[in-house]
């Protein structure tokens, strides 16, 4: 299972009860973060969550209501204990800019690495998660970020009892691991049946919609897009400032073939005091449409 938490909803500079936006995403004990604007450690306290964990950081693009929280957490992060590399991911010049927010943060108990995204689409994999950096549109370079996680076959008991495999090699069979016992090798494709549906999460903000969000928001089980105007009036914002309107995000999610399960609303501009006013006219394009708030949070468990 998954959990997941949109930590902040802000978009541009947080707001008394608005921290800017993040997602804060756990997986069998390691913690992977996207975006970390100003206030971001504040909003992950207050979530309830802490840094130690935070393996992976992925970074959107480099504006500062997406970077600007990056020294204090690390800080805070070295103070938890973690000794551990953290891997963070983005953009082109990634490497450049986050050492240069280090300026105030250098000493670490930590090694960083770096993965720079140069291609469209680029793919990840980091502990038990499989990472699609995908290239939006912003009015600087940008990505979205697909989680997926995947899930083995079914166990065959009875196939195991057949070929008689000790019970006690059944269980590292079950997690991929190749026994060997004396002359004797027992494989997981002996006893597992075809890899069956993981679970799928595609996070975007700062963008105008694309074919390529459509197409990952396809049959997620949690679609998290931008919904940064809700106003009638603000559609030639959204277009010049490289933006989503909340109808806009709406109609993506319908579009999707097949559609996601849910969508969660964010990134909400400080003229947009109210987000919960527009839902109504959010879900008459798309019925599971949330219109967050800080701290949103679930958990994503597989179907069957």
């Amino acid at each position: 299972m998954l959990d997941v938490c949109l930590v902040g909803t802000g978009g541009t500079m947080p707001l008394k009860n608005r921290w800017l936006t993040s997602l804060y995403c756990r997986l069998n004990g390691s913690a992977l973060l996207i975006d970390c604007g100003e206030g971001t450690q504040i909003a992950i306290k207050e979530a309830g969550f802490t840094f130690k964990p935070i393996d992976i950081l992925c970074i959107t693009h480099f504006h500062a209501d997406h970077v600007s929280g990056l020294p204090g957490l690390l800080l805070s992060m070295g103070n938890e204990g973690r000794t551990e590399p953290l891997t963070i991911i983005g953009p082109k010049g990634i490497s450049v800019v986050v050492n240069s927010l280090r300026i105030i943060a250098q000493e670490l108990p930590f090694d960083i690495k770096f993965v720079e995204l140069t291609q469209n689409i680029a793919k990840i994999k980091i502990n038990d998660y499989n990472i699609t950096a995908f290239r939006v549109k912003h009015t600087t370079v940008t990505y979205g970020y697909t989680l997926e996680v995947d899930r083995l076959g079914k166990f065959d008991a009875q196939r195991a009892a057949e070929l008689k495999i000790p019970v006690k090699y059944w269980n590292p069979l079950q997690k991929g691991n190749v026994i060997t016992d004396a002359e004797k090798v027992y494989k997981p494709e002996m006893v597992m049946g075809p890899a069956r549906r993981g679970l799928k999460l595609t996070y975007c903000t700062d963008t105008r919609p694309l074919e390529i969000i459509r197409t990952q928001a396809a049959d997620c089980d949690l679609f998290i897009c931008e919904g940064m105007y809700g106003q009638d009036d603000k559609d030639d914002s959204a277009r010049e400032k490289g933006h989503m309107t909340m109808i806009e995000a709406a109609s993506i999610a319908a579009q999707a073939k097949p559609v996601p399960s849910e969508l969660w609303l964010t990134h909400y501009s400080p003229s947009l005091y109210n987000p919960e006013e527009y839902k109504k006219a959010v879900t008459l394009i798309f019925d599971n449409t949330h219109v967050c708030k800080d701290g949103k949070s679930t958990v994503l468990r597989f179907r069957d």
